[in-house]
């Protein structure tokens, strides 16, 4: 017999496996030797009382023993097989890469940027030195803006395709098994890296291919059928191409247009990244002065509608680091990370204001007017700066009451930041939309408004400013034959695992496509 029912813990029996087994015997009145197993399936923090507890959802396995659970993915030998071009190696385009496999066909890996051990030295030049290497970078090279922004795993995905499968990969190929069971899964930036090897060791074990330091400089048309791209001095030709190349590849719409594939202008959204000790956010979310050894540095999540439009938290970093995320010369972009154990000083979130398209001046008809808006936005940031990666900053209060910061609290943003009014880098309707939520926020978390907080600018690459239009029913683009738009870059995913699963779908729908 097997009995699903929920417990709820004190963080110090959660983190045990006798004080876990010592609730269920008292929970279901049964003798111990009876209870072969107890399987977590779910596990989350309710800090809504007075003290935070645990919840979990537990499969008790009596008189009877699991079956194990195998994921294994059938990794053929593809070395002979129908290729399949993949621009990208981010999380889209790992995991179309693994579903062709699945499928009997060959892909084909075209990443501008270097492998994920490379990529770290280039990193390295961008927080000490300044210097933007345009094809590696933080959004740029092998795993995509994930590998070095964080893992977090979170989704609302589930409609979309199967989110456990994502999650079991990771796990096979090295991330933590509780991401299998944690409500808002993550698995660290430290970690990251080593998976997304396993990933393309695997995928070329298998037979595909992975070209590195392969950026596409143009795209082979023939009327209304893509057949290949270029890179350089060398072509790469197939029956599809799945097109997975990430947010921050602007060059790539850029050739887009000028092969006339049609491209539509997407609402995105833009702010800041605000930075709190992460002692502030402890003490507010779990009720406490000290936060339990128990308990994971908390996060939180915000939202408020300021006349008619929604300001909002995103990408909450508990434990975490603002990063420069600028993908060229001369521009700031700020976004966050975790390591997996989530243990550095201060808490980060992005918090921006949804953008539409009617707030951008321009010819409606430019599909590229929301990208060349947020292009000018990071390049009033970086001149705010004074260059090198230096960041725009002010205090919290300071923001809302219009004030230039004398001077700034210690941050984690490693290039240094410098006391600028944000007001002079953020548009009217974002800033003045920011000042009202604000101090609401603080309203809604003790401490959460003060000038203890840092705000950094910019946080603008939310999501693309570009959509590429694609058929519902066999996601080829909808005047490109052998066309297929993927992930966050084309519009239609949001994260590690939607984009996944985005790579996936789209697999799926080339080899309907070409079989």
């Amino acid at each position: 017999m097997i009995k699903e029912i929920e417990l709820v813990l004190q963080p110090e029996q959660a983190a045990d496996q006798n004080s876990i087994r010592d609730a269920v015997i008292k929970a279901i009145g049964l003798p111990a030797e009876r209870i072969i197993q107890v399987q977590i399936l779910k596990r989350s923090i309710d800090a809504r009382g007075r003290k935070a507890v645990y919840r979990l959802k537990v499969n008790i396995y009596v008189d009877e023993k699991p079956v194990p659970e195998i994921f294994a993915v059938r990794y053929q030998n593809v070395s002979d097989k129908r290729p399949v071009l993949i621009i990208g190696a981010g999380p889209a385009g790992l995991f179309a890469a693994i579903r062709c496999i699945e499928l009997g066909l060959k892909p084909i890996i075209i990443e501008r940027g270097k492998d994920v051990k490379q990529r770290r030295r280039d990193l390295a030049l961008i927080n000490k030195e300044g210097i933007v290497n345009p094809d590696s970078n933080y959004c740029h090279g092998e795993g995509g803006a994930g590998t070095y922004s964080d893992g977090k795993l979170y989704t609302r995905s589930n409609k979309r395709g199967d989110v456990q499968y994502v999650l079991k990969a990771f796990v096979e190929h090295g991330a933590p098994a509780d991401i299998l069971i944690d409500a808002r899964p993550h698995i660290g930036t430290n970690k990251l890296p080593g998976i997304i090897t396993a990933l393309r060791e695997k995928i070329l074990n298998a037979g595909g291919e992975v070209h590195f330091d392969s950026r596409v400089t143009d795209f082979i048309v023939s009327g209304d059928k893509l057949s290949g791209v270029v890179c350089g001095d060398k072509a790469f030709t197939a029956e599809a191409v799945i097109l997975a190349t990430g947010h921050s590849a602007r060059d790539i719409y850029y050739l887009l247009r000028k092969h006339n594939i049609s491209l539509e202008a997407k609402p995105f959204a833009l702010g800041v990244r605000i930075e709190h000790p992460q002692s502030i956010i402890d003490q507010a979310q779990y009720h406490c002065d000290v936060r339990s050894e128990y308990l994971p540095p908390s996060y939180y999540s915000l939202v408020d509608q300021v006349e008619g439009r929604g300001v909002f938290s995103f990408c909450m970093c508990p434990g975490g680091i603002i990063a420069p995320c600028s993908t060229e010369p001369g521009e700031i972009v700020v976004n966050g990370w975790s390591p997996s154990k989530r243990n550095n000083p201060f808490a980060n979130s992005g918090t921006v204001v949804q953008i539409n398209l009617d707030d951008v001046a321009g010819n409606p008809a430019n599909s590229l007017r929301m990208l060349e808006f947020q292009a000018s936005i990071e390049k009033l940031a970086y001149q705010a700066g004074g260059g090198n990666l230096v960041a725009p900053a002010q205090r919290m209060v300071d923001f809302v009451k219009n004030k230039l910061s004398v001077d700034l609290p210690q941050n984690s943003y490693i290039p240094g930041t410098r006391s600028a009014d944000l007001s002079t880098v953020l548009p009217p309707f974002i800033h003045k939309r920011l000042r009202q939520a604000l101090p609401a926020f603080g309203k809604k978390i003790k401490g959460y408004f003060t000038n203890e907080a840092i705000l950094v600018g910019v946080e603008s690459r939310t999501s693309s400013p570009v959509r590429i239009p694609r058929d519902k029913e066999t996601l080829q683009h909808t005047r490109m034959a052998g066309l297929f738009p993927c992930g966050e870059g084309a519009g239609y995913a949001g994260g590690i695992v939607s984009a996944a699963i985005d790579g996936m779908n789209c697999a799926d729908a080339v080899f309907k496509y070409i079989e």
